[in-house]
């Protein structure tokens, strides 16, 4: 199913608030902290070889079997969380995260290689 960023994000803050995660006001550093930790995450399946394989994740139903067992704590699973925490951040903060890459990508299209850094 192919979505919007501010689709994506709408449906990542609605998750998160049927589910509880916004009932006190949130940390924003805490909440920083937890992308973070995704991508710590991410760092580690991949120390650890961990990569998905979505065709066996289909082939077998797209159950919650085959997630664990195809998907879950992979590289790609990690990076997805970290988007979808990233996207709930947005809809929390009522920041519009579509219109704020389009802009970010318009202005490093004109940046300097590697913006004038070495790495």
């Amino acid at each position: 199913m192919l979505m919007t960023i501010k689709q994506l994000q709408d449906r990542a803050y609605g998750n998160a608030l049927n589910h509880g995660f916004h009932k006190k006001n949130q940390n924003l550093g805490e909440m920083l902290c937890l992308i973070h930790s995704e991508i710590s995450e991410a760092l580690e399946a991949d120390r650890n070889g961990r990569r998905a394989n979505l065709e066996a994740y289909v082939s077998n139903g797209k159950s919650k079997e085959a997630f664990l067992e195809h998907v879950k704590d992979s590289v790609e699973d990690e990076l997805a969380d970290a988007v979808i925490r990233i996207a709930d951040l947005c809809g929390y903060l009522n920041i519009d995260l579509q219109k704020h890459i389009e802009a970010k990508m318009n202005y490093n299209k004109d940046r300097g290689y590697l913006h004038g850094k070495l790495y």
